[in-house]
């Protein structure tokens, strides 16, 4: 079997993938660009109003002698949305999140004058670091930032933290962490807490009331920002309506009022919640839910003019609040900032006794905005042309407005409005330039992308003729090199420095046109082209390249596998498909099911063909009697019920989006530890173990029916004990996880440090046994025994057979896991031809009978599945255990469809007689990989990701980011890592399944059928075992890469689309991501089997004995119809009568059981006859 080309090539086409899309991905998802420019009190912002009136010069914009407020206290209450902090006096039965902070609405109705609540608008991504960012430098968030949240990085843009010290004022701060990474060494003091743990409810806000209040009272300080964490992580652990968010909600309360207590009339109090939170809890996307926080102001002395009144804004944006503080506390308003100041915190006009008016406050804050889009439109220049004019036009004006309005004493009524009016369309300019893309990169991207799934393709349909033909990669590869050096050598000379993108770009690109150039050629080889429609159809081969454009034409469209992966494709250019994706690729799950019983009825290959008396005498009768062809059309019609009925169960573990109105979230969803009826979180542990136990019983169960658990390697060591103790561990962390944290306080350390050893031990026992199973894959258990010698004077009487002492295997279970067996042995060359093939084993030689040798491939693949599927579900919520259990059921239903198929293809004759797994199986597959990504709980929106899964094994929370990253990306794609790993099961499940005879006789003897030789027909063929491994691999591939490129074309043309941020990047996103795991998988997997196969190799030439195997009779060869051939990891044929030094060779097959032992398979091997067997040449 040649490995490394197959794998070669396969890490070729994945990188060419990731090429695509770093390139598209960077010309899409742009961070704006930041002017490191600050703010300070020196600044003479033009137009200076004494300069224009040829006066003297007016006073300082910035920092003014006496500000409003000396001191000012921020208490951020992380995930403070704003119903958290309404009152509302008529409701009689509150909810555990309602009417928990009575503090606002009693000083609001109370002292009027003193205190606001409102609505704090968030801008989307609704992540902690990112409102951070927003609330202290002013400026408007992108994208891509949301990937910043696991690494916070120092902000080195202008912020408030930075202009508050810049004029001495001494900043404490106490609470998240985060805080300390945005702006290092900017703090007087600082008393961070760590933040990552969403699980620990205490810690943070506990270590800011041990020290808050003695703050307060103290001198030592001017400003004292407080950011307490519980709220939000109780959101993340229970949702918002659980008792421990009333509890939480209600300490907040007292917490407000105590501070209250403490104030002094020269500060001012703001507590403010960074973003919102969603029904479930979470938080990070653009809905009213996550954006809406709350705001309240509040000062000892007279803060507003009155009571509330309609003109006061219904919504404060975030970035307002920056440039109301700076001019209140005396700072100058930072250089980036974007926000309008908050006039009600201002008098007005006219009243000069409490600092700004509110006519000079939006004067200074126009000025300043205006200064950085001049700034900004020299450095960036992508503010279009036509809207910078327009913005410089209306600034002038309101300049000249203001000026004469000011040198004349005259009121300008609409002034204050003019200036809103101009700020607004500032902010709303940018805001729709920073939503900037680069073109060419998306270009690039794209055509690499595009040319990636052509290249599958073309690969997928070559696959037999480029594995024989060698050196496939090596013109790519070359082509790839020079168009590379050229790119560099280009952008030295233009540019003066090399950008990496537009290397990889001319190198990606020209490797692909060398390959279909070179492709031509190969496909000139072909007589035929063969159409993977399932049913094996051909084409005639046409010549040139109008033939070579012919085939790569529309035609492939009309394959209806083919046609149901691009109408999904197609699909998702439209917002409502997105939104609805779950229910919608489960429809073409099932739709697509259904139709392999359909298509094989109008074939006439679901019932036994009816005897025709006018049929010409000589066409080849069914191979098998009709009761075998019923067997199997009820086996195939009994795997489509298992279908569909998970496809019936799994919408019940669905997510829901905001958009989904109505929409209830599964109950699955949610961790054992919030539900608060006991007896019904009892009931979900017992479902959720019992479905942990199935899944387990299943993989042993399958295992043991093929004999694979009855030899002493890694793989069967970890299948029967590594196995088991991990379902063990997995089962008492979801005990102990969901233990109340007061249910036994007596027991609380060791329950802390259970739910902190029993995951890390599971994940020790998953990375050993992955381990095992890598380095010992072989499943096999091989007995030995000596036969009777040869006929002659001085023969013995047979020895009694010699049975391995330390296998345990009873003669019962012999009857039952003893499976397609080899009878292995060797034959000397005779100098005048030797004996004949037909010769009995009763020479002397040694008979190997193996259990478990015809699942040797896919036993370890099933294991390894096996394994990652628990592992993945420790990463879940427990309820979802019977999710992964249906997902495990689709899995096998989807492979006995495939078994099935091609077993009435071979029993009637119409089988093509190869390994190539047809479209429709390997469309199911990769459409079932999305269908359980939704039925596992997940969505593709930030807000659903689990954060929850970083913790697992973790409570105390991580030292870096890739760990807690790398955890929830596992979390989220687990359906994807599933399905790519056990994806070459599509092509062993046939050969586990098959029935005697379905394939017909073997090539190149004239026998009608034969024994079922199950897997080791791969190592008969290893040429057309690494074509059809590739094939295989190449075509999930083209599935996996066509709906990425249908993702960036949606993303690309609807760039300007209304929900592009809210549906088509995230989309894009989650599909680029999905590709990167499901190809990492894959590639895991091929190499598995590769692995298995090296295995298996040294496994048969270790039965060989040891004279024969160094040389000492001299070589050995094996003569098969004139020819020789021997095995050296695959066959290979010499000339006949040519002598071949011997490398191991595979003689012949032997069945050696009595009872029909895979009757889910209607596998009934032969019954072994004494001490001869069957022997098949």
């Amino acid at each position: 079997m040649q490995r490394l080309p197959v794998l070669g090539v396969l890490l070729w086409v994945c990188g060419l993938f990731y090429v695509g899309l770093h390139l598209f991905v960077g010309g899409f998802l742009l961070v704006r660009l930041e002017v490191n420019r600050t703010s300070a009190c020196q600044d003479a912002l033009q137009p200076d109003l004494g300069a224009r009136l040829g006066g003297p010069l007016a006073p300082p914009d910035f920092c003014r002698p006496k500000p409003r407020f000396r001191r000012a206290v921020l208490v951020v209450i992380d995930a403070l949305k704003f119903d958290f902090a309404r009152f509302d006096p008529a409701n009689a039965a509150p909810r555990p999140h309602e009417n928990k902070l009575p503090v606002f609405g009693q000083m609001v109705s109370s002292r009027p004058a003193h205190s606001r609540l409102f609505p704090f608008r968030a801008d989307p991504p609704t992540t902690t670091m990112q409102r951070i960012k927003g609330f202290t430098t002013g400026s408007l968030p992108t994208f891509i930032d949301v990937g910043n949240n696991f690494a916070s990085s120092a902000i080195l843009e202008d912020n408030i933290i930075h202009q508050l010290g810049q004029i001495g004022k001494r900043m404490v701060f106490m609470g998240d962490d985060t805080w300390e990474s945005l702006f290092p060494k900017k703090f007087h003091r600082s008393l961070p807490f760590p933040s990552f743990n969403v699980k620990d409810l205490h810690t943070v806000d506990n270590g800011i009331l041990q020290n808050l209040y003695s703050t307060l009272v103290g001198e030592d300080w001017d400003v004292l920002v407080a950011h307490f964490l519980g709220v939000d992580h109780c959101g993340h652990r229970f949702g918002p309506d659980h008792p421990a968010m009333a509890d939480k909600l209600t300490q907040m309360d007292g917490v407000i009022r105590s501070v209250i207590e403490r104030l002094q009339d020269d500060t001012l109090l703001v507590v403010l919640g960074d973003h919102g939170m969603t029904d479930s809890g979470d938080h990070g996307g653009e809905s009213l839910k996550e954006t809406d926080a709350a705001l309240f102001l509040y000062s000892p002395s007279p803060l507003f003019p009155g009571p509330p009144s309609e003109g006061e804004p219904a919504v404060v944006p975030q970035t307002d609040l920056v440039p109301s503080l700076s001019l209140l506390l005396g700072s100058p308003i930072p250089y980036s900032s974007l926000g309008q100041v908050l006039l009600p915190l201002f008098p007005p006009h006219g009243d000069a006794s409490a600092g700004l008016s509110q006519r000079e406050a939006l004067w200074v804050n126009a000025k300043q905005v205006n200064r950085f889009l001049e700034t900004y439109s020299v450095l960036a220049r992508d503010i279009p042309a036509q809207r910078l004019s327009e913005l410089r036009q209306h600034f002038s004006r309101l300049s000249a407005a203001y000026l004469a309005a000011e040198g004349s004493g005259v009121p300008s009524p609409g002034l204050e409005a003019s200036l809103q009016a101009y700020l607004t369309s500032v902010r709303e300019t940018c805001r729709a330039t920073w939503a900037r893309f680069n073109p060419l990169k998306m270009a690039a991207g794209l055509a690499v992308l595009a040319l990636a799934c052509l290249l599958c393709l073309v690969l997928s349909e070559l696959s037999g003729t480029l594995v024989s033909a060698g050196g496939v990669l090596r013109l790519p590869l070359v082509a790839a090199l020079v168009a590379g050096v050229f790119a560099v050598a280009g952008q030295l000379f233009a540019r003066g420095h090399v950008e990496v993108a537009w290397c990889l770009a001319p190198a990606a690109v020209a490797s692909e046109l060398a390959f279909l150039w070179r492709a031509r050629r190969y496909r000139a080889r072909v007589s035929a082209a063969v159409v993977g429609n399932g049913s094996g159809s051909k084409v005639p081969r046409a010549t040139g390249w109008t033939g070579w454009l012919v085939w790569l034409g529309p035609r492939w469209l009309l394959v209806p596998p083919l046609l149901v992966a691009f109408l999904r494709c197609a699909s998702l250019l439209s917002d409502s498909y997105v939104i609805a994706e779950g229910r919608a690729v489960t429809f073409l799950v099932l739709s697509l099911g259904l139709y392999v019983p359909v298509r094989l009825n109008w074939d006439g290959l679901l019932l036994p063909a009816a005897h025709d008396p006018q049929k010409p005498a000589g066409l080849p009768p069914s191979l098998l009697p009709p009761s075998a062809v019923r067997k199997e059309g009820a086996t195939l019609l009994a795997w489509l019920g298992v279908l569909v009925g998970s496809l019936y169960l799994s919408p019940s573990f669905h997510g829901c989006r905001e958009e989904q109105g109505s929409c209830r979230p599964s109950a699955f969803l949610q961790p054992l530890a919030r539900l608060q009826d006991s007896q019904l979180r009892n009931l979900h542990y017992v479902v959720s173990l019992a479905s942990l136990g199935l899944w387990t019983h299943l993989l042993r169960r399958w295992l043991r029916n093929y004999g694979n658990l009855n030899s002493s390697g890694g793989a069967v060591f970890t299948a029967r004990r590594l196995l088991p103790l991990l379902v063990v561990c997995l089962g008492l962390h979801w005990a102990v996880s969901a233990t109340p944290e007061d249910g036994f306080r007596d027991l609380t350390e060791l329950i802390g440090f259970a739910r902190l050893v029993l995951p890390r031990a599971a994940f020790a026992l998953l990375g050993l046994g992955v381990l095992l199973v890598w380095l010992d894959p072989v499943t096999v258990f091989a007995k030995t025994r000596e036969t009777a010698p040869a006929r002659g004077p001085s023969s013995m009487p047979p020895l009694p057979p010699r049975y391995r002492a330390s296998t345990g295997i009873s003669p019962q279970a012999e009857l039952h896991h003893l499976i397609p067996q080899i009878y292995q042995r060797m034959r000397r060359s005779l100098e005048d031809g030797g004996e004949s093939d037909g010769a009995s084993e009763a020479d002397g030689r040694p008979a190997v009978e193996a259990y478990g040798l015809g699942t040797v491939y896919s036993a370890p693949l099933v294991l390894f599945c096996g394994l990652l599927g628990v592992g993945l579900l420790l990463l879940h919520p427990e309820g979802m255990a019977l999710a992964f259990l249906l997902l495990l059921l689709e899995m096998g239903a989807l492979l006995h469809i495939h078994a099935s198929t091609t077993t009435l293809s071979g029993l009637q004759g119409a089988h093509s007689g190869g390994f190539e797994v047809p479209w429709t199986p390997v469309v199911l597959w990769a459409l079932a990989s999305t269908q359980f990504f939704h039925a596992t709980g997940h969505l593709p929106t930030f807000p659903s990701l689990q954060w929850s899964a970083a913790f697992v094994g973790f409570p105390g929370g991580h030292q870096g980011t890739v760990l807690p990253a790398a955890m929830v990306a596992l979390n989220t794609f687990s359906s994807h890592i599933l399905f790519a790993a056990g994806c070459p099961l599509l092509l062993f499940w046939p050969l586990v399944c098959e029935v005697r005879g379905s394939r017909g006789g073997r090539e190149g003897t004239d026998e009608g059928g034969e024994d079922a030789v199950m897997e080791m027909r791969l190592r008969e063929s290893p040429q057309r075992f690494s074509s059809a491994l590739l094939q295989l691999s190449t075509r999930y591939l083209l599935l996996l890469g066509a709906q990425v490129f249908a993702s960036v074309c949606a993303a690309a043309i609807l760039r300007r689309h209304l929900m592009v941020w809210k549906v088509f990047a995230p989309k894009l996103m989650f599909e680029a991501s999905g590709f990167l795991l499901s190809s990492v998988f894959l590639l895991l997997a091929v190499a598995l089997v590769l692995r298995v196969d090296v295995a298996v190799g040294r496994w048969f030439r270790r039965l060989l004995p040891d004279a024969d195997r160094n040389g000492e009779q001299g070589p050995t060869a094996e003569r098969v119809g004139g020819a020789r051939w021997m095995e050296d990891d695959g066959w290979r044929t010499t000339q006949s009568g040519q002598n071949v030094k011997e490398q191991s060779v595979m003689k012949a097959w032997r069945q050696v059981t009595s009872t029909d032992i895979l009757g889910d398979c209607n596998f009934n091997p032969l019954i072994s006859g004494g001490s001869s067997g069957t022997i098949i040449t």
